[in-house]
Formats: C-alpha cells, sequence, structure tokens
C-alpha cells in the first residue's frame, strides 16, 4: 500500500515500477552472473532522473527528497538489489556528500553530470582497519603547495570500478582526536596515483561493482577539499544517517519481491491435491511477511520524510535501516521456504534477493550500530 504519497510521486512511483519490471526483471539474473549492469541501462537511469533524485533541480537533478528516492528504490530492488545499491551509492553517498560538504563551484561542476548518468559517483570511507569504527581510517592526505598527497587505501568501495568522481576520506591531522582530524576530498578517475582494484567476488549485489582503491602519492588539488578542513568526519555521519533510508527503502523492494514472488508461487503450486496458498502454514507465512514489509515501508517513510522537513533524522534512520534490512532477510529465507527446493536454485528469483538482502544488514552501519544509536536515544530520553 501507499500511504500519504502525494500524486507526483505515484506517478514517479509507477513509472519506475514500470522500468523495473520490463528493463531490470529480465536481464537481472544475467547482469547478477556478469557482475556488471549495461552502461546503456545506467544511460537510462539517468535519462529518467535516478540518478540525480536529491540533486536540486537547477544543478539538473529531480529534487525529489528522501521521500521521493525511497520510493524510486523500492521499485527497482524489487527485481534487482545490485541496481538498487548503485543508485543508493550513487546518490546517496557520493552526491549526498558534495550537497553535504562540498562549495557552490564544486556543486555546480560534479552534481549535474553526476544527475544526467554521464559518470557515477562513489565514496571511499571504509578501511581493512576501519569498519564499524569508521574514525579509525589511517588513509593520510598531507598538505604540499597547492596540493594535498593522499597515501592509503579503502576496500568495499561501491561503483568505485565505474566511477567518474570519488569522494574520499582522510586523515589531515595526526595529532588530532580521531574523529577531528579528518577531511574528504573530490578525486576525479584519471588522477594519478589512484589505483582500482578488481572487482570483488561477492555473495550477493553482485550487479553492482565493489573493488578496493590505492592511494600511492595521489595529489590533488587544494580546491577538491570538500567541505571543513579537519570537519570531514562530521559530514560523513550525516551522509551515513541519510543513506540509511536509502538502504531501508532497497531492503523493503527486496522483501516485497520476496512476498510477490511466493505469493505467486504459493497460488499455481499444488501439494496434496491443493494449491500451496490453501495450506494454513504457508498462509500464516504469508501473512507475517505482508505485515513486516508494511511495517518497514512505514519506517522507512517516516525517516524520509522527518529528513525531508528538519534535515535530521538520525533515530528515525537507524530504526527504519534495522527493521527493514532483518525484514528482509526473514522474507527471503521465508520465500525460499515455501518455493521448497526451487527456492534454492538460481533460476527462481528469491535466492537471488535473498544474497542481495544480507549486505542490507552490513552496509552503511551494520544492525549492531543501529541499535546502539537506538538504545542510546531511549537511554537520553529517559526519566
Amino acid at each position: 500500500m501507499d500511504y500519504r504519497l502525494p500524486e507526483e510521486l505515484i506517478g514517479l512511483r509507477d513509472m519506475a515500477r514500470k522500468f523495473a519490471a520490463e528493463v531490470i526483471a529480465p536481464s537481472a539474473r544475467t547482469w547478477d552472473r556478469e557482475g556488471k549492469i549495461p552502461d546503456e541501462v545506467i544511460a537510462q537511469l539517468g535519462e529518467l532522473g535516478f540518478l540525480g533524485l536529491m540533486v536540486e533541480e537547477d544543478l539538473g537533478g529531480a529534487g525529489l527528497g528522501y521521500l521521493g528516492a525511497s520510493v524510486v528504490i523500492e521499485e527497482i530492488a524489487r527485481h534487482c538489489g545490485g541496481t538498487a545499491l548503485m543508485i543508493s551509492a550513487h546518490n546517496g553517498l557520493c552526491c549526498g556528500h558534495l550537497r553535504q560538504g562540498a562549495s557552490q563551484e564544486q556543486k555546480a561542476k560534479y552534481l549535474p553530470p553526476l544527475a544526467r548518468g554521464e559518470m557515477l559517483g562513489s565514496w571511499g570511507l571504509t578501511e581493512s582497519s576501519s569498519g564499524s569504527d569508521a574514525a579509525a581510517l589511517k588513509t593520510t592526505a598531507v598538505k604540499d603547495g597547492n596540493e594535498w598527497v593522499i597515501n592509503g587505501d579503502k576496500m568495499f568501495i561501491t561503483n568505485g570500478d565505474a566511477a567518474g568522481v570519488f569522494i574520499v576520506t582522510a586523515r589531515t591531522d595526526p595529532e588530532a582526536r580521531k574523529h577531528k582530524g579528518i577531511s574528504a576530498f573530490i578525486v576525479e578517475r584519471d588522477t594519478k596515483g589512484l589505483i582500482v582494484g578488481s572487482k570483488e567476488d561477492k555473495l550477493g549485489m553482485r550487479a553492482s561493482g565493489t573493488v578496493p582503491l590505492t592511494f600511492e602519492d595521489m595529489r590533488v588539488p587544494a580546491e577538491n577539499l570538500c567541505g571543513k578542513l579537519h570537519g570531514g568526519f562530521y559530514d560523513v555521519l550525516k551522509v551515513l544517517e541519510r543513506g540509511r533510508i536509502t538502504i531501508g527503502s532497497l531492503s523493503v523492494g527486496l522483501g516485497r519481491g520476496a512476498l510477490e514472488e511466493a505469493t505467486a508461487y504459493a497460488k499455481q503450486r499444488e501439494q496434496f491435491g491443493k494449491p500451496l496458498a490453501e495450506h494454513q502454514a504457508i498462509q500464516f507465512k504469508l501473512a507475517n511477511m505482508a505485515v513486516e514489509v508494511d511495517a518497514a515501508r512505514l519506517l522507512v517513510r517516516k525517516a524520509a520524510i522527518v529528513q525531508d522537513a528538519t534535515g535530521s533524522s538520525k533515530v528515525e534512520s537507524a530504526m527504519c535501516k534495522l527493521f527493514a534490512s532483518e525484514m528482509a532477510t526473514r522474507a527471503c529465507l521465508d520465500a525460499i521456504q515455501i518455493h521448497g527446493g526451487y527456492g534454492y536454485m538460481k533460476d527462481m528469483p528469491v535466492e537471488r534477493y535473498l544474497r542481495d538482502a544480507k549486505l542490507c544488514e552490513i552496509g552503511e552501519g551494520s544492525s549492531e550500530m543501529q541499535r546502539l544509536v537506538i538504545a542510546r536515544e531511549v537511554l537520553a530520553q529517559a526519566v
């Protein structure tokens, strides 16, 4: 169901749903197997405005806000989690950081081509020694005249295989407390010293390219500093907060896909002389899935509405991401159970949905980190 959606977002939903069903669904298994979304599909996504969902209209974007983005990402994820992840990382992380910290000149230079889909954006935060403890990063940036010299490495970088521009975090003040000495930089793909590694061989989200990055005396102009010097970690926290809404939306799409596929299968598959859908055990599974998908969607849209209205949704984003991601895994497991042995085969979309869903419990803040965020707020408000 779609609660409180304005007419323009209902039209947007229908457009995204049609595109996902007609263009993405028939090829999603191939993209998963080959580990790549075709360039022509990325171009189509740009033409539809899906690569500039939150970018302001005067910068070439759709200006839809997080509620509009949640609608689109859910529809794309219904058929392909990897494609939805590519869109989420491009919009929520790269474009999101530029919108959060970049100067007006930087925004005018990079956001229009990103919004049009002329290039993909990527975001470099995670390192081998810093995941949930993001402030423990070791990549360094040292000022040398009118340039910054960056050395270090990043891992698990979504869109890194194809991105034209990266937002990279590095330590610029080694003497400061770890979260106070971090800055962000805009790095173009052809920058000397940027080494893009081979794509990772992942469990799920395989259509979305994930790579390691290495920086060897990589020099970027001083004007490529994105945000305040030594203040980059505060922008990172805002980017992650908002990015959790997009991951929540992606999770809802996967959970809904699992429910719809399981429902269709249960209605046509017969056992013991009647369709599976007429067995109470299956009905109960479908009922639980439907309740949880709807609840997750409402939490996501609440977080999106709060973010759009106030610019802050720390707890709401944590709640929606936590519940929706864990819901998606449960729904996919139940969908496979309903499919029986067929659900374990790659011919069935639910097998892929499960592999895709698990990442949603890990990326952009694990479930454990979301519970910490929520618990701290509950305790702070307790009388």
